[in-house]
């Protein structure tokens, strides 16, 4: 499985990088005892159940069931091969690995080949032609300097209908995979054109900061046209699984403590400008399910900084709701004044003015009292009563009961009535709540709690490893001692499940050609479908201490077992003798069984 790699390089990657850092970069982890957990990046899940052992640098989801070390992470999240998931770790620790950086592409996936090699075309158009001159006097004037150019990789898509395609097939690609990339458009007799003519150009990359698609933002004055277009869904493209500048936005989450969620690619670049790299954008649409809960992985800081009009405003609204219904946000809601959006305020303000609107993010909870007010005329005794009685169902939604004394003593002053009068009203509406709850099937949420409701089941499929107790802590002790090892090899055994087996195979054979054989290299050796027994039996806490004794013991519970399984046929053989009256033939099962029950003793 090392590929072209030496062993000696590939361990210098793994000795001198920590698990926990490169997992990091994808999913937020908390400290629990001595190992790390968080939201699994494999599969949707509410509560954690990925963990990540920073002493053995392993990782496992007990949900799903994947597990491995820091290459096999990046090979499951990446869609990289070997090689190339050393070489990314290589990268992330800055450790040089020689000839071997510039061996294998960067990237194994043809689509992203494609996309990349699109991406670098489109910037250098933009930066150093005569054909790129319309989009970077377009750039100019809206604000994008050279360092932003290239830290977006922005480019352009000149007039011309097969530029891309001539550079694409110059470089050897063939037109089946230049079909599938989404970047042309095919005619009736099966010609092929470039889909992006006269735009600016953003990449769009994935988690793992590679470029899965573009959009393109019109120069032409041809208003029939849209505004911007994307590229279609591709195998790697899926819009609503994909976030504008995540991959960089995630690491500065670390530094800057949330993320922020705005409504476009430039307002990601005003904000950056401004000074702030946690920006992120959904693709021309609304926030789907899928986003919130890559966001979720990452951290529960979330700020939302969409367009200050009322379009604007109601997305804001919508998103807000989103959050709170999957529960564990810590949400901070911008709304920029005079309906600006966040690169016209920055233009018009300034970075520092902008960066004091972030730091003064509302609660959803002001947000939507706010909202509420602006609805109706609070000089006017009844709309006032109208306004206090719709802000009580709203803070009756909220489970923190300090939280809902808080706003119940902010409302209170304001609109000068008395505290415990607005305290009737919110306990009717959070009783109405309870029932209505209970009437479409959900538990009462008493005052103060919060109930956390199951996940999403996980396919069987997804749960590859064999997990059986016993066998697994055999293997373990096989690898781990060698006494254990010639203990187990001179009484012969042989383990029952051939998955097993076969590990005990590899491991001899691996530990007899290696210097320094450790567990963590084995698994880079071994297929990926025996992988996971491996991280079960080191994730799991197995004593270090162990006697012949033990050993006999847990050999001789896999012989009852096999005891077990017998008899339960025997047994179900003698039923079928029953019901044919063979006597012959019940005798003869009936003797075999009192010759196993004997051994069973």
């Amino acid at each position: 499985m090392a590929g072209l790699i030496p062993e000696e390089t590939i361990a210098k990657v793994r000795n001198n990088v920590n698990i926990v850092n490169v997992i990091s970069q994808y999913v937020s982890l908390e400290k629990k005892g001595k190992d790390f957990v968080g939201l699994c990046p494999f599969h949707e899940e509410k509560t954690p159940s990925f963990t990540v052992s920073e002493g053995k640098q392993f990782f496992k989801c007990f949900g799903c069931g994947k597990g491995g070390n820091v290459f096999s992470f990046l090979m499951y999240k990446e869609n990289l091969t070997f090689p190339e998931s050393v070489q990314k770790v290589a990268d992330f620790a800055h450790i040089d690995i020689g000839e071997y950086s510039s061996q294998k592409p960067k990237f194994s996936n043809i689509l992203i080949k494609i996309n990349e090699e699109a991406a670098d075309f489109y910037h250098r158009v933009l930066i150093s032609t005569n054909a790129g001159k319309p989009g970077y006097n377009y750039a100019e004037k809206r604000g994008l300097n050279p360092e932003i150019i290239s830290h977006f990789r922005i480019g352009y898509a000149p007039k011309q209908n097969n530029l891309l395609l001539t550079y694409l097939r110059g470089q050897n690609f063939k037109d089946e995979d230049l079909i599938k990339s989404g970047l042309f458009v095919q005619s009736q007799n099966g010609e092929l054109f470039d889909r992006f003519r006269e735009r600016l150009m953003f990449p769009l990359s994935n988690e793992g900061d590679y470029v899965v698609g573009f959009s393109g933002r019109r120069l032409a004055k041809d208003k029939t046209e849209a505004k911007y277009i994307n590229s279609p869904e591709t195998e790697i493209f899926t819009k609503s699984k994909t976030l504008f500048h995540f991959a960089e936005a995630k690491k500065a989450a670390r530094s800057e403590k949330h993320l922020i969620l705005y409504e476009g690619y430039m307002d990601v670049i005003a904000a950056y400008k401004a000074g702030i790299k946690s920006g992120i954008a959904s693709m021309g649409t609304s926030l789907t399910d899928q986003q919130v809960y890559m966001l979720r992985r990452i951290t529960n800081n979330i700020i939302i900084n969409y367009d200050g009009d009322d379009p604007g405003i109601h997305a804001e609204e919508r998103a807000t709701r989103m959050f709170n219904q999957v529960g564990g946000f810590n949400l901070g809601i911008v709304v920029l004044p005079e309906k600006l959006d966040p690169d016209e305020y920055v233009k018009k303000y300034g970075a520092e003015k902008y960066q004091d609107e972030v730091k003064g993010a509302l609660t959803p909870t002001d947000f939507f009292l706010k909202r509420l007010k602006q609805k109706y005329n609070l000089a006017n005794d009844r709309e006032k009563l109208a306004y206090l009685d719709e802000a009580m169902k709203e803070i009756a939604q909220l489970s923190n009961p300090v939280e809902q004394d808080l706003y119940l003593n902010k409302i209170a002053k304001e609109q000068g009535v008395a505290q415990d009068s607005l305290k009737v009203n919110l306990t009717k509406y959070r009783r109405q709540q309870n029932q209505a709850k209970r009437h479409q099937g959900y538990p009462e949420q008493e005052q103060g709690k919060s109930y956390n409701y199951s996940d999403p089941p996980i396919d069987k499929a997804q749960k590859q490893e064999v997990n059986d107790p016993i066998q697994t802590r055999l293997l373990y002790l096989f690898i781990h001692s060698k006494h254990a090892q010639e203990y187990l090899l001179a009484h012969q055994f042989l383990f029952p499940d051939s998955k097993y087996q076969r590990l005990a195979e590899l491991w001899l054979n691996f530990s007899e050609n290696q210097e320094n054989p450790t567990v963590n290299s084995f698994l880079d050796f071994i297929p990926s479908e025996l992988q996971g027994i491996i991280v079960n039996a080191e994730m799991t806490n197995m004593p270090q201490d162990f006697s012949d004794r033990e050993i006999d013991e847990q050999i001789n519970a896999l012989n009852m077992r096999k005891i077990n399984i017998k008899l339960q046929h025997l047994m179900n053989d003698l039923q079928d003798a029953k019901r044919k009256t063979d006597t012959d033939e019940i005798l003869d099962i009936t003797r075999k069984i009192l010759q196993l029950k004997r051994i069973q003793g």
